[in-house]
């Protein structure tokens, strides 16, 4: 697992609010002279999505690592977020608060992570805003339980993008994904993580936790598209 060699410590943001009101959120300090800021955002609320996802965190260690600065936040009804679950519509403009938050207190260009719900909330809410300099799509979900995602605002995306999926991933599976993903334009990066489920856990044939992997994706994407130093 990638480790931060600086000294990082955790914030609790006390004043991000929403339309629904008060958010949840921490951020993990980053260098001052630190080139971007970050965002992710967590996967399904009531399937248990919350900022201390495992695939969350580990997103966020690995930008912290390069010493940015990252925000995460809980959706409207999660945690002590205010509000109530608003099935994706509510939620892109809780990215668009943090977004403005991120803006207003660092006043940093902006990378956009997030995970399964949270990567299509998050990419829909934060693609075409001048402040998002770089998109990080990490499971993106097709079909879940009941619900369908859309990615209809992916050709409009035109920042460099990264994409991380399983190869065997239960609400996405490869060759749907990987016909939506050919809507984005480039510059785009697509990893398909081996014997990865949708949680980057391995598949009966391949034990294991594949986060370190995901980890490895995003940090090598970091280094090639925006020239940054592993700390």
């Amino acid at each position: 697992m990638l480790e931060t060699a600086f000294r990082s410590h955790i914030r609790t943001i006390e004043d991000l609010n929403g339309p629904a009101g008060h958010l949840e959120a921490v951020l993990n300090t980053g260098l001052d002279d630190a080139p971007f800021a970050a965002l992710v955002c967590h996967p399904h609320p009531p399937s248990g999505g919350t900022l201390h996802h495992k695939v969350v965190y580990r997103a966020m260690k690995t930008l912290n690592g390069f010493g940015l600065p990252v925000l995460r936040f809980n959706f409207r009804g999660v945690g002590h977020s205010q509000g109530v679950h608003d099935h994706g519509h509510g939620e892109q403009d809780d990215v668009r608060a943090a977004l403005d938050w991120l803006a207003h207190n660092l006043g940093k260009p902006i990378l956009l992570a997030g995970f399964s719900f949270g990567a299509n909330i998050g990419l829909r809410a934060g693609c075409g805003d001048p402040r998002v300099r770089g998109v990080l799509g990490l499971g993106l979900p097709v079909q879940a339980e009941n619900r369908n995602y859309n990615y209809d605002f992916l050709p409009n995306c035109t920042v460099p993008k990264l994409f991380v999926c399983g190869d065997h991933d239960q609400f996405a599976p490869q060759g749907v994904l990987e016909q939506v993903l050919q809507t984005a334009p480039e510059p785009k990066q697509i990893v398909w993580v081996e014997g990865a489920d949708h949680f980057f856990q391995g598949i009966p044939e391949a034990p294991g936790s594949k986060l370190e992997q995901l980890q490895q994706a995003i940090a090598s994407w970091l280094q090639a598209e925006f020239d940054l130093t592993h700390l």
